[in-house]
């Protein structure tokens, strides 16, 4: 007994020195990397910008010095903020160490609106003489539409594009559901309210598919306007050419039909790099990318500290959801409170990408927007999605600017109730006895059915709450609620159709919101500020040792399924009515 409590003591006292050696060790790793993080980064003589969007994009690069790490705990893949690929193309226009920049993204992580504002920056640094020239062994619909921008498109002899149209696929659950014993009792205001058909519907109803058809052809028909334009081509050529399905094309053919200028090898193109850089043949190009290039400081005007500024406030996920790096209705509302009190913040852009959600923390950021807007000048620019709770919050501002690329809409809402008692009786074996005050103390139960006081119930509060959706898109657009409803009913727009009907003003990405709320706001000289401020490198770890550790594990085991999990995981957890879109887009 006594050598067992000395070894066991042994082993205790062992296992607590090796925590804390490793805990100062690991401490010491993150110290080296924050420290690494921080140094100044030098930009080579003759150098390119490197733009393989190899990470996800996502609005605003995380302050996450582990981001591109793959380490057990953290995600394998990182992100790359839409903002920091913006300002490193702009800020390489006039950077003379910058002779170009050079495409190579294969396949894109992002919206086609997200694709369209780099797109359209690519654009802009084309004025500056520099070159911009692609390659690739493989380029993807997404990444051809960013590549067919530059002034040379080189792809590997035995590579492969792909030009094939836009489609859109939904998942449907009903008949699983009912396997399971589960019914989904739905109460919705809006025939084109889609977001519950995949618990009630086997396939799309003909509103959904009309709608879905509708946006597909507008974001379609501007994609292939922009390639013809960039490549020289008709867009009946390239429609001709989607249909055919470019990707089993010979690589010769994709020449000859004039989507890639020439074929070449990476040696070859290296070799072409080094002579339009001015690079010796024995020395290696220098290329920096995003994440490094993004912490190179850009050139100043030699005024000192400016003190008017431009607020940038973000507006990214669901509202109100069970993703951590969603939108939280009391913070996001606290920062435009805090914006819209202080001075020195002379105009608000709100860059809302947003499904919606909760109705509730809707109606909450929505107060605080049209409290901003009565003291200063508001914007708000929409990125790849804001619908239903997101055009919600978007409604009160002056101004609503989009890309053309952009959805919206989908003014409507609606409450799902699930009844699981026949999983849990008849399945399961589970059975409930309930003994009660008042005729519905047990209101909403979820293991019987809604009574007809219920169902009245819900559906007369999804009704005012519909009702007040509509109005206050009516007071912010200046329209009746008449005319918001015959184009709300939940129905999903393209922005090019949104615009045609009044719910957007004008076409555009975050930088010419800016531009706008400049002149909105009489300023010449002036600074962004981009709220809410972000957590510092050690809230950041602490996160990642957490929720996204646990993502990390349950996304790996699940593969592709990992979608699914997350909106089922979503309905479970929903709270109140909901003001979200009808499906989360995925554009292909």
């Amino acid at each position: 007994m006594k050598d067992f409590l000395k070894y066991t003591l042994a082993t205790i006292v062992g296992m607590l020195i090796a925590g804390i050696v490793g805990f100062f060790l690991l401490m010491g790793i993150f110290s080296a990397v924050l420290s690494f993080s921080d140094k100044a980064v030098e930009v080579e003589k003759n150098s390119v910008l490197l733009l393989d969007l190899k990470n996800e994009i996502v609005e605003r690069s995380p302050n996450n010095p582990f981001n591109d790490l793959s380490l057990p705990g953290f995600s394998t893949s990182g992100q790359t903020g839409l903002d920091d690929i913006l300002e490193c193309i702009e800020k390489a226009k006039t950077d003379d160490k910058i002779k170009g920049i050079y495409l190579c993204p294969s396949g894109i992580r992002a919206g086609i609106a997200t694709v369209e504002e780099i797109r359209k920056a690519l654009i802009d640094f084309k004025e500056s003489g520099k070159f911009i020239y692609a390659y690739g062994d493989v380029f993807s619909q997404k990444a051809y539409f960013l590549v067919s921008v530059a002034d040379q498109i080189a792809l590997n002899p035995q590579g492969m594009l792909e030009l094939k149209g836009l489609s859109s696929v939904r998942t449907f659950y009903k008949n699983a559901l009912e396997k399971l014993g589960i019914e989904m009792q739905i109460i919705r205001h809006g025939k084109f309210k889609a977001a519950v058909e995949p618990f009630i519907r086997e396939d799309m109803s003909p509103e959904n598919k009309l709608q879905t058809q509708t946006y597909l052809n507008s974001i379609w028909a501007a994609m292939v306007g922009d390639i013809a334009e960039s490549r020289g081509l008709t867009p009946e050529v390239i429609n001709q050419l989607a249909d055919s399905v470019t990707f089993f094309l010979p690589s010769d053919d994709l020449v000859s039909s004039g989507l890639v200028d020439t074929l070449m090898y990476k040696d070859e193109l290296i070799n072409e790099l080094k002579g339009m850089t001015g690079v010796a043949e024995k020395d290696d190009i220098p290329a920096i990318g995003v994440n490094k290039y993004a912490r190179v400081p850009a050139e100043t005007s030699g005024k000192g500290l400016i003190r008017d500024k431009i607020a940038i406030i973000y507006a990214e996920g669901d509202i109100d959801g069970t993703d951590a790096q969603g939108i939280k209705s009391e913070k996001l509302s606290r920062t435009i409170r805090e914006a819209r009190r202080d001075s020195s913040i002379k105009a608000i852009v709100l860059r809302v990408n947003s499904p919606g959600g909760s109705a509730y923390g809707s109606e909450v950021i929505w107060r605080e927007v049209k409290l901003a807007k009565d003291t200063k000048p508001v914007i708000v620019s929409m990125g790849d999605v804001a619908a239903s709770g997101g055009y919600y919050i978007s409604a009160a501002a002056d101004t609503i600017m989009a890309d053309r690329t952009t959805i919206t809409g989908s003014i409507g809402i609606f409450g799902m109730i699930p009844n699981a008692g026949e999983l849990l009786n008849d399945k399961l074996g589970i059975t409930e006895d309930v003994v009660s005050t008042n005729a519905n103390s047990d209101l909403l139960s979820v293991t019987r059915p809604l009574t007809s006081f219920e169902r009245n119930k819900m559906q007369a509060y999804i009704e005012r709450g519909y009702d007040t959706f509509i109005g206050r898109v009516a007071d912010g657009r200046s329209m009746t609620k008449e005319q918001v409803d015959e184009i709300g009913q939940g129905r999903v727009w393209a922005s090019a159709n949104a615009k045609e009907i009044g719910l957007v003003d004008l076409y555009g990405g975050v930088n010419d919101a800016v531009k706008l709320a400049a002149e909105m706001s009489h300023l010449e000289d002036y600074r962004i500020t981009k709220l809410p401020k972000l957590k510092d490198p050690f809230e950041e770890l602490l996160k990642d040792l957490t929720g996204d550790a646990r993502s990390f594990f349950m996304e790996r085991e699940l593969g592709d399924q990992y979608e699914i999990y997350k909106k089922l995981k979503n309905v479970v957890h929903s709270k109140g009515i909901m003001a979200r879109m009808p499906f989360d887009v995925t554009i292909e």
